[in-house]
């Protein structure tokens, strides 16, 4: 959607959320962004101050945890559900909701799997492996 332009993603993310606060009309992809949002009132201030989060770097080695990469993950997966993509992950979820407190859990135990199948794509310097994810994803629904 924007490349490799994070400010630009990190813009849209503050803005949607910016509009959704104050009841301005959203596109779609606005609402999608605003609803994981609003599940995440951990990153709320962040958000409403947007000139110190379009730059921040967050740092996983001083224990921080990127609030973009992990709306942005929980935003991936609604759309792999959504358009099942890759097939089959739409009904694994359904099964992962089954032994979750609820789908946002799901989601939660689900990025697990999807972190690890981009980390060893970008390690391995090739396309993400898309039956080892659901490998991954098909252990969680056993549990």
């Amino acid at each position: 959607m924007f490349g490799n332009d994070r400010t630009q993603m990190r813009r849209f993310f503050t803005e949607a959320w910016r509009k959704a606060c104050t009841g301005e009309e959203l596109i779609p992809l606005e609402r999608m962004v605003a609803e994981t949002i609003r599940q995440h009132p951990e990153y709320h201030a962040l958000l409403e101050a947007p000139d110190s989060a379009l730059d921040k770097d967050f740092l996983p080695d001083l224990g921080e945890t990127n609030p973009f990469l992990h709306m942005g993950m929980h935003i991936s997966l609604q759309e792999q559900i959504g358009t099942d993509r890759p097939t089959g992950i739409r009904q694994l979820y359904q099964q992962v909701v089954l032994g979750a407190a609820d789908s946002h859990e799901a989601e939660h135990r689900m990025m697990e799997c999807l972190g690890k199948m981009l980390w060893e794509a970008q390690r391995e310097n090739r396309m993400p492996d898309e039956q080892a994810y659901l490998r991954c994803i098909r252990s969680l629904a056993k549990k």
